[in-house]
C-alpha cells in the first residue's frame, strides 16, 4: 500500500493592504511628483492621510507632515521621500527639437521612444523622445543614449512653436508610465523610489487609527521633497521637528536579476521581506529593537551593509540636532530610476507590519544611547 503523504498547510497573514489603500496607491504613483515640484502629490498625500492624524503641516520647501499627538514632548518620525526623478528643458533649437538637464539621477539609456509630460504654466503637453530609425544607423559601432544627444520632439517645426506651447527653459519633464500589478503579485511603475514609501507611512497611520492605539510620544508621519537632488527636504524637516527617533524607509536594490554582481552589490530579493541596514548613520540600539520585534512578529527580513552612508534621508536625520537615533527599513525594488520599477506588494505588507511594530512599542522617552 502506497504511503499516504500529507501536505502542510501554509497560513497566509491577512492583507493589510485594502482596496480603497490599493485605488490610493495607484492614483499617487500615476501623479508626476518630480524633484522641487512635488506639491500636487503631496496635496493627495495629505486628503489621504487627514483621517487618520490629529494634524498637519507643510513647509517652505513642500515637505508634508502629519502629526499623531502633537503636544508630546517625546517626538518619533516616521519618513519617506516624496519626489522622483525628471529632466529640466535646457535648450531648444530653431527647428524645434528639446534637449533637456537631468533633475535627479534619470536613466538617459531607457529615454528613446519614451512618451513625456512636459509641465508648463499652461497644462501637460505631449512630447516623445525620438530616437533614429534602425535603419539609418548604419552599421558598425552604434552612438549610445547620451545626455547630449538624447532630444524630444514635441511636433513642432520652430523654436517659436515650442515656445507658444508654454514650454521654455526650466520646464520640468516626467516620463508618462503608469502604475500596473504584475503576476497579481508585483507592483509596477514609476516612482516606486520612494512613493511606495510615502504609501507605507500612510497605511503605518491608518492602521494606528483603526485599531484606536493611543501613543504616549509624538508620531510624525513626514514625506519629504528633494532626496533625489541630496537629502535637501530631509535636512530642513529635521531641524524644524527636532525629534529624538527617526525611522527611515526608502528603497534599496534587488540584486537578483540579470547582469547585477552580487559580490558589489550584496545579495537581496523582492519576495523575501523588508531589508535592515547597517552602517554608521543606523544607531545600532535601535537596529537591534526592530530586529527584536521582527522576529518576535515573525516578520522576514534581509540584511545590507551600507558602508560609508545609506544614500538616503537616514543620513540626514542622523546627523542633524547634534543626533538623532535613526535606522533604515529598505523595500527590495527592481529596475531602479526606469519606468518599470518593480516591487513585492509581500514586502510592502512586512514594512508596514515592522514599522507598526516599532511604534506600538516604543516607550516614550526611550532612549537608545549605549552609555546612560
Amino acid at each position: 500500500m502506497a504511503k499516504k503523504t500529507t501536505t502542510k498547510k501554509v497560513i497566509k497573514k491577512p492583507s493589510i493592504i485594502t482596496a480603497k489603500s490599493e485605488k490610493f496607491l495607484e492614483k499617487y504613483l500615476n501623479n508626476p511628483s518630480p524633484t522641487g515640484f512635488e506639491w500636487e502629490g503631496q496635496k493627495l498625500w495629505l486628503d489621504y492621510m487627514k483621517p487618520y492624524i490629529d494634524d498637519h503641516f507643510v513647509d517652505t520647501y513642500g515637505t508634508a507632515v502629519g502629526v499623531i499627538n502633537p503636544k508630546a514632548k517625546y517626538k518619533v518620525v516616521i519618513e519617506a521621500h516624496a519626489d522622483e526623478i525628471s529632466y529640466f528643458v535646457h535648450y531648444i533649437t530653431s527647428d524645434g527639437f528639446i534637449y533637456l538637464r537631468r533633475n535627479g539621477g534619470s536613466d538617459h539609456q531607457i529615454a528613446p521612444s519614451k512618451r513625456v509630460n512636459i509641465h508648463t504654466d499652461k497644462g501637460m503637453v505631449k512630447a516623445v523622445f525620438g530616437w533614429p530609425a534602425i535603419h539609418t544607423r548604419g552599421g558598425g559601432t552604434e552612438p549610445p543614449p547620451k545626455l547630449t544627444n538624447i532630444f524630444l520632439d514635441c511636433g513642432c517645426e520652430s523654436k517659436e512653436e515650442v515656445e507658444k506651447l508654454g514650454i521654455h527653459v526650466g520646464c520640468v519633464v516626467t516620463y508618462e508610465d503608469e502604475f500596473m500589478i504584475l503576476n497579481k503579485k508585483n507592483y509596477v511603475g514609476r516612482a516606486l523610489d520612494n512613493r511606495m514609501g510615502g504609501f507605507v507611512i500612510a497605511e503605518v497611520a491608518r492602521k494606528l487609527k483603526e485599531n484606536k492605539v493611543k501613543l504616549p510620544f509624538g508620531l510624525y508621519i513626514v514625506n519629504s521633497v528633494q532626496e533625489e537632488i541630496g537629502l535637501r527636504g530631509a535636512q530642513m524637516i529635521a531641524e524644524r521637528i527636532k525629534p529624538d527617533v527617526a525611522i527611515i524607509t526608502d528603497v534599496c536594490h534587488d540584486t537578483n536579476t540579470p547582469m547585477i554582481k552580487k559580490i558589489e552589490q550584496g545579495d537581496l530579493s523582492i519576495g523575501k521581506g523588508p531589508v535592515l541596514s547597517y552602517g554608521p548613520a543606523v544607531q545600532n540600539n535601535l537596529l537591534k529593537f526592530a530586529i527584536a520585534q521582527a522576529e518576535k512578529e515573525k516578520i522576514p527580513f534581509q540584511r545590507l551593509a551600507a558602508s560609508r552612508s545609506t544614500g538616503t534621508d537616514t543620513d540626514a536625520f542622523a546627523y542633524s540636532n547634534a543626533g538623532v537615533a535613526s535606522m533604515l527599513i529598505s523595500m527590495p525594488l527592481r529596475y531602479m530610476h526606469t519606468t518599470v520599477e518593480t516591487c513585492s506588494k509581500e514586502d510592502i505588507q512586512n514594512v508596514i507590519r515592522l514599522i507598526y511594530s516599532l511604534v506600538t512599542n516604543l516607550k516614550n522617552g526611550q532612549n537608545f544611547n549605549y552609555i546612560k
